[in-house]
């Protein structure tokens, strides 16, 4: 079996905060991430599922070694990042890059799509200012989006279209894992397909390892064929490939289940508050 392109190994994460509103500048800790681990192999799609607050974001953004971890390592292709300097972290960044969730925070409205492409190149030195037109118009249309999209800015465009944008800006530095972190959870339901198809292609034409990130259960499910479950900073649960989501066997996750909306259950939820003859209730 061939070494896994990515290994997180017991990490944690905590932040300081204040002991109350009102009181003295105490400093506590509150662990955000407490040894999450984990491996991923290269190719594969892996979910990481969790309510809000569980941790999910803080771990993604270890593993994009955006904030330093406070213990624990991340091994990328057999090398610890968390033992690199600022100058030789930065050359490795560029193969783990992530899709946040709200496209419209993600952009810079005051620079032209084509220009923010062409400087994720440049600074890593793929692509030369005679060539980065060329492969700006490949990654627009990669993601679904016309050439002439490279000449206006981030607000002539729909949420959708901006995520399309951020994803064609990951995709410049060429990177061999892709974490989209909640990526659809800000766009119309009638858009969110568009763009996770998006992703799935993505993965079988350039061959990406892909963590993706939501809250979104059974989306989560269709995507992903191993899933991870966090619960206040820990991971719970690990649903294999072979099993569902609705195999899980912690109980959390099983809850987790039970919340998720179904028609029988809006269906059961519209009948309750409904008289007997057949009037809506009003609360």
């Amino acid at each position: 079996m061939s070494s896994p392109i990515l290994r997180v190994d017991n990490v944690s994460k905590s932040y300081a905060r204040k002991a109350s509103l009102f009181g003295p500048p105490v400093a506590k800790t509150r662990p955000a991430l407490a040894g999450a681990s984990f491996d991923l192999s290269e190719g594969e799609i892996l979910g990481i599922v969790g309510e809000s607050g569980s941790g999910k974001t803080t771990l993604a953004r270890c593993i994009a070694l955006l904030e330093r971890p406070d213990s624990g390592k991340i091994i990328f292709k057999g090398e610890d990042l968390t033992a690199l300097g600022p100058s030789a972290l930065r050359r490795r960044r560029r193969a783990i890059q992530t899709v946040f969730q709200d496209p419209y925070a993600s952009l810079n409205p005051r620079l032209k799509v084509g220009d923010a492409l062409a400087e994720v190149m440049l600074v890593h030195r793929l692509a030369s200012r005679g060539e980065v037109r060329q492969r700006v118009a490949e990654l627009l249309d990669r993601v679904g989006l016309p050439a002439r999209a490279a000449d206006a800015y981030p607000p002539a465009f729909s949420g959708g279209q901006r995520q399309r944008i951020c994803i064609a800006r990951a995709l410049a530095a060429q990177p061999d894992i892709l974490i989209a972190d909640e990526p659809v959870s800000s766009l119309d339901v009638s858009v969110q397909a568009q763009v996770v198809n998006l992703l799935l292609d993505l993965r079988d034409q350039l061959g990406l390892s892909v963590i993706f990130i939501g809250h979104d259960l059974q989306l989560i499910d269709f995507i992903a064929p191993r899933i991870i479950v966090m619960l206040a900073g820990e991971i719970v649960e690990t649903v294999p490939e072979e099993l569902s989501i609705k195999d899980a066997r912690h109980e959390y996750t099983r809850a987790l289940m039970q919340a998720v909306p179904s028609l029988d259950k809006l269906a059961e939820r519209d009948a309750a508050m409904r008289d007997p003859q057949g009037k809506q209730r009003r609360e």
